[in-house]
Order: structure tokens, then C-alpha cells, then sequence
């Protein structure tokens, strides 16, 4: 949530904001031509990220993984259907007819021929165009290390954030400045050899201070080899594994309610380098994926990585996993990296013939015994111990119309957890997802990150199903409807209760124009004031959006309007209303946003998504009164030198504080600067 600025100072930070954007475009003047199309896919994570409840790390995450996807675009007529199924908007069928379609044809001249493939619609056409290229196909033979080194693509970015305004922690509550920086280095030799970079620094921490005697407060590294011999891959550093459907193992992207539209029910999969700076989800050591035989691979990881914790005072046991990775005040700061685990895992995977199955094991030591308080019933069944161990199998079918897939897992102590999913594609405009999961509410999976209502892999049985149907190829229509029950007490549910989820979505493409309808109806469960039943909390939300654009991207702007009813003991509604506009011309990019948000709670806050400089992702929850305004302009100063900044404005109209505690900002208004410069040699 964006904060706020004295009200003093706020005509002065909107005067420096603007200065600064067009103090850029002047720079620009002597500018070199720029790339087009990046970061076109941005829309479809958006539509994503308006339908799934999930936390910012989780988005940030997935940002970071499109990123460098994008980065390190797949050769499509050298692809595998490893490689392919990375991709999180292609559906099994769709990887098939990819790779069915080089097989008898030959490799593709251009990406132009995804139009003779009659399963891609317009929509996945323009998402390919952005992760794939038609190239010469499969080398044979490995270049020399030197040509590795000497031929690779060498990314250096830097960032800071300068905010205009000042919290009650900045005079004597955190440690450090306000300001945020980060620093992110990365070198691609395609899928041979990769390696990257990340440091970061959010407001408030301290720098080369404190505990952050090597400067700054997180790191993050990595370095990938890939096809050395029988290795497909080899991850030294930090890194993710998702295997399965996430049951035991899956830190990478996630499946959701709309994803599991695109994809029919897959689930990502396999090892990948991770420079993300977030410091929640990620293993660290060494790990690869290697063929033993057909079909046969063998993934093996170890980890040994830090956490932050809570620690009791009885005996300096964790109460608490902490994965905010802040650290901007002393009690902050105790708690970084005081705790540590070491895991090892492994996955075996078979696939022939349209079948595949696999099976993934996970142990897990923690220096310091896990010891949640107990005394809450819905914290009954928190992980308790030192040793955690995982096992599962997974099994599949895939052919153009009918996908099977499901992981069965148990955790240590014999507890049970389950999902499956079938999806069948009677014609080719047509599909039907159906998936089942029960999750006991005695399992217990550090690393499991699976479908799912209630945001864990326990306490969970419920069903779901959709459609996903193309009349024609400009026309999409889809919803979906799942069901939950939970056995057991969760946060502010003192009895078992149940969930309701119900969504439907349409949306037509023509040449330059798009336009997109989608409603939504949530129903959950919980305690009344003395905890003695269940009451009724129904949520419903409506989205309407036009875009509008040039067929070469040259200019783009997007009209959206969302709703919120959110009804409990009362009726809370909200409104939101947003544009934005982007416009290119050679060396420069221009992007505008505008809204105007009112809502009566933060039960019936709205989203925006608001595009920010490389590697950012925002995607803030607005709710009172007020209006959010930003503009930001990136261009090519020099060759492969790119400069960006971005000015934004939140004004409230409802308070004369923003925040609470150290995060107290004594106004209604508030301004940020974000500079970005970026290097490509």
C-alpha cells in the first residue's frame, strides 16, 4: 500500500516529480533506438494477479520468473517439451501441437507459422512472441568455454527508490536511511551457461551498519550450466525446485484458479537459478537434473540457507518462520538469520508416449526445533520438530484431448495429502478442467505449494472445475466454480467451516482494441463476535476493461472500472476507476496512470496493476478515498545504456495520517522518485 507525505510538502513533491520526468525526456534527445514488444506479457500476469489470493512475495516470485523467461527466450524449433511446458500459459495439447507441427514440417521459418497451429489463439500467439524465437534448432556440438564466455549477453541494472516524505521511523525507530536500492547482474549464453547477481536494500535497513557489515542487507547469487553431457542442468547458488504438482517441493510459480484455465491443470516443474530479491521461497547450495536412460531423469538438491525467527524465551527454540526479510529495527534485526535448515531432495521422472510419472522426497533439519504457540486450535497442527521428511509420487497422461495429472504425498508421520486433475478438449475451441485435492490437517510439507483456497497444503478437501471456450478466435469465454471445506479451526474460524469461489470472464480481441468483462463471487466463513458460530462473508467483485492500440505497439492505453461489495455484519462498496497510457517512439517510452479509488473498508479494497521500472512489480491493494497518479519514461541514452524514472503521487482525501506505528506518515499525500539505469554490453 502506497503511503503518504505531509501535506505541507506535497505541491513540492508533485513539482519535483514532475521536473524529474521531464528533466528525462530532455536527456533523451540524443537517444539510440530502442527494442519493442518488452515486456508486452505484463497484462496477462495482471489478470492473473486480480484473481488469485496470493501475497506479494508470491507475485514478485512469478514476476521475477517471466522476467527470465523473457530474458532467455526458448529457440522453438530446438525446444523440448520440457522446455516448452515452462511456459505457464500453454496448455499440454498446445506443447504437442507445437512440437508435432516442427516435426512434420520442419523447422519453423518464422514465428509468423503459430498461426497455422489451429489449438494457439490470438491471445497465446503474442504470448509466445515474447519467450520464443524461430531459430537454426538444435547444435550439435557444445562451443568452447572461451566462446561461451566471450559470446554471452552481460545485463547490469541498478535502482533506487527516493521517497518524498518522512515516517516516524525515520527520526531515531529504524536503523537506517529511507531510501531503497538494489543492485541485479546477469550473464546468458543461452541455455549453456547463465549467472547472476542480486543485492537489495529496502527503506529503513541499515547499510554497511549493524548486522550488514558486507554492505547490504540481502544477497543472492547463482550459476547454471546447462547440456554438459548427461546434465541438462547444473545450479550452483540459489536456486527453486517444483516438482509434481507441489505437494512436496515447489517454490516456484504456482498454480492458481486462472492459471489452471491456461494450463489445463499443469503445474510447473524442475530446477531453475533464482537472483530474485525476495528473501521468502529459495534453496541454496547445489543441485541438477541429469538422463539416466529414455525418457529418465534424476533430479538431486541439497540446501543449506539462514531464517529469520521469533525465538522462545524458554528454551531459544522458533515460534515463528519470518519471511518479510525486513530488518529495519533492532527487534528486526535479531531475528535475521538466526535460525538455519539444511534439506536434500530428490526426483525421479519417467516419461514415453504421452505417459509420464515421477517420485520426489524431501528431508529437512533445522538447527533450532520449530515450537509454534499451541494455544490457538488453528495452530494445532503447525509444524512441531527438527526433522521434516516428504514423499510423493506423481503420474500422468497427456494427448491433444484428454490430460490426466495428480501427485499423492505423505509427510512423516503417515499423513495424507492428494490432488488430481483431469481436463478434457472435446474440439478445439473447447476445454473443461475438473480437480480434486484433499489436504489432512496433519500434513506438513515445508517446501509444498500446491492448488489450494485456503493458501496451505493442509486442512483442505475441495473440488473444482472450469471451462475455458473460444467460439472463434478473437472471442474467449471462461469461468469457473470451486468448493472448499475445512475440517479443522483456521485463523478467526473457530469450527470447521466452507468456501464458495464462483468466477466468469469474457473477452474479445480485434485488430486494435480489447475488451474484457469478468465477475466474481467469493463466499467464506467466520467466527461472530463471541466465537460461538460461523456468520457469512460474501465478496463479490466486477472488472470491466478497454485497451486500445496500435497493431506495432507504437501506443497503447487501457480504460479499467472495478467494483467491490463486500457483505458481512454490513454492506461495504467500493469503486475504482483507472487509466493508463503508454506511447513509443524510438529511443523513448512513455508510460501515464491515473485512478480514483473510494471504498468503505479495507473489505472491499481494489487493485490496480501499475507498470514500474525493470524487475519491479506493483500491485497495491487501494481502499478510503483518494486518487493515485505516476508517469515514467525510459530511453536509451547511449547504445545498451537505458535510463528510466518514475514520479508517483497517492493523495488521500478520508485521513490526515497515513500508516500506523513506525510506519506513521503525518499527512494525506505522498510522493516517490524511482530511478533505474540499466546496462546491456
Amino acid at each position: 500500500m502506497h503511503g503518504g507525505m505531509p501535506a505541507g510538502i506535497g505541491e513540492a513533491a508533485r513539482r519535483a516529480a514532475v521536473t524529474a520526468a521531464l528533466a528525462l525526456a530532455a536527456l533523451c534527445a540524443a537517444g539510440q533506438p530502442t527494442p519493442q514488444g518488452e515486456r508486452e506479457w505484463e497484462p496477462y500476469l495482471n489478470d492473473m494477479a486480480a484473481m488469485e489470493d496470493r501475497t506479494e512475495a508470491d507475485w514478485e516470485r512469478a514476476y521475477d520468473m517471466m522476467c527470465d523467461l523473457e530474458r532467455n527466450p526458448i529457440d522453438i524449433n530446438a525446444a523440448t517439451r520440457d522446455e516448452l511446458s515452462r511456459l505457464p500459459f500453454l496448455s499440454d495439447a498446445q506443447v504437442s501441437d507445437i512440437l508435432e507441427y516442427i516435426y512434420r514440417h520442419g523447422p519453423m521459418a518464422s514465428l509468423a507459422e503459430l498461426q497455422l497451429i489451429e489449438s494457439l489463439d490470438y491471445a497465446r500467439r503474442h504470448l509466445l512472441q515474447c519467450f520464443a524465437y524461430a531459430g537454426k534448432g538444435p547444435q550439435e556440438r557444445r562451443p568452447a568455454p572461451y566462446r561461451l564466455l566471450t559470446g554471452g549477453r552481460h545485463e547490469l541494472t541498478g535502482a533506487v527508490r527516493l521517497p518524498l516524505y518522512e515516517r516516524k521511523g525515520d527520526h531515531g525507530g529504524y536503523l537506517g536511511y529511507k531510501q531503497k536500492h538494489w543492485l541485479r547482474y546477469t550473464f546468458d549464453a543461452g541455455d549453456l551457461l547463465s549467472a547472476g547477481f542480486a543485492a537489495s536494500q529496502d527503506s529503513g535497513e541499515p547499510f554497511f551498519a549493524a548486522k550488514n557489515t558486507l554492505g547490504y542487507d540481502f544477497y543472492s547469487f547463482y550459476i547454471r550450466i546447462g547440456r554438459l553431457g548427461p546434465f541438462e542442468t547444473i545450479i550452483a547458488g540459489r536456486y527453486t525446485a517444483s516438482f509434481g504438482m507441489g505437494l512436496v517441493a515447489n517454490n516456484g510459480f504456482s498454480l492458481g484458479k486462472l492459471s489452471a484455465l491456461s494450463s489445463l491443470g499443469r503445474a510447473s516443474s524442475g530446477l531453475r537459478p533464482s537472483a530474485s530479491r525476495s528473501a521468502a521461497n529459495y534453496l541454496q547450495g547445489v543441485a541438477a537434473t541429469a538422463r539416466i536412460g529414455r525418457g529418465m531423469r534424476l533430479s538431486l538438491f541439497a540446501s543449506y540457507r539462514p531464517h529469520d525467527a521469533t525465538l522462545n524465551d524458554e528454551d531459544g527454540s522458533a515460534r515463528t518462520i519470518v519471511t518479510s526479510g525486513y530488518h529495519r529495527t533492532p527487534t528486526e534485526m535479531e531475528k535475521k538469520n538466526n535460525t538455519h535448515s539444511a534439506t536434500a531432495g530428490l526426483n525421479v521422472s519417467f516419461g514415453r508416449g504421452g505417459f509420464h510419472a515421477g517420485a520426489t522426497a524431501v528431508y529437512t533439519h533445522y538447527d533450532r526445533p520449530l515450537r509454534p504457540d499451541k494455544a490457538a486450535p488453528y495452530r494445532r497442527h503447525y509444524p512441531e520438530g527438527s526433522d521434516f521428511a516428504n514423499a510423493s509420487v506423481d503420474y500422468g497422461y497427456a494427448s491433444h484431448t484428454v490430460t490426466l495429472r495428480g501427485e499423492t504425498a505423505v509427510n512423516r508421520q503417515g499423513n495424507v495429502a492428494t490432488i488430481n486433475a483431469v481436463s478434457l478438449s472435446p474440439c478445439g475451441g473447447l476445454a473443461i478442467v475438473a480437480l480434486h485435492r484433499f489436504y489432512s490437517c496433519r500434513y506438513t510439507a515445508l517446501l509444498a505449494d500446491a492448488f489450494s483456497e485456503g493458501g496451505h497444503v493442509r486442512n483442505e478437501h475441495g473440488a473444482y472445475i472450469g471451462a475455458d471456450w473460444r467460439p472463434t478466435g478473437r472471442l474467449r469465454l471462461y469461468a469457473y466454480f470451486d468448493y472448499a471445506r475445512f475440517a479443522w479451526p483456521r485463523y478467526r474460524v473457530s469450527l470447521p467451516s466452507q468456501a464458495f469461489d464462483n468466477a466468469i470472464a469474457a473477452s474479445y480481441t480485434a485488430d486494435r482494441w480489447r475488451i474484457d468483462a469478468r465477475y466474481r463471487v467469493r463466499h467464506r466463513q467466520r467466527d461472530n463476535a463471541d466465537k460461538t458460530a460461523l456468520r457469512g462473508y460474501t465478496d463479490r467483485r466486477l472488472r470491466l476493461a478497454l485497451t486500445l492500440g496500435t497493431d506495432k505497439g507504437a501506443w497503447n492505453s487501457r480504460t479499467q472500472v472495478d467494483a467491490a461489495q463486500s457483505r458481512s455484519d454490513g454492506n461495504d462498496l467500493g469503486l475504482m476507476v483507472s487509466q493508463s497510457a503508454e506511447a513509443r517512439w524510438r529511443w523513448l517510452r512513455l508510460y501515464a496512470f491515473a485512478a480514483w479509488f473510494a471504498t468503505d473498508s479495507y473489505d472491499s479494497r481494489l487493485y490496480a496493476y501499475e507498470r514500474g521500472p525493470l524487475y519491479t512489480f506493483s500491485f497495491p491493494a487501494y481502499y478510503g478515498r483518494g486518487v493515485r497518479y505516476a508517469l515514467m519514461a525510459s530511453a536509451d541514452i547511449w547504445r545498451n545504456l537505458t535510463l528510466t524514472a518514475k514520479a508517483g503521487v497517492t493523495d488521500y482525501l478520508d485521513r490526515s495520517t497515513i500508516g500506523s506505528g513506525l510506519r506513521r506518515i503525518d499527512g494525506s499525500s505522498m510522493a516517490d522518485i524511482d530511478v533505474q539505469l540499466r546496462w546491456k554490453f
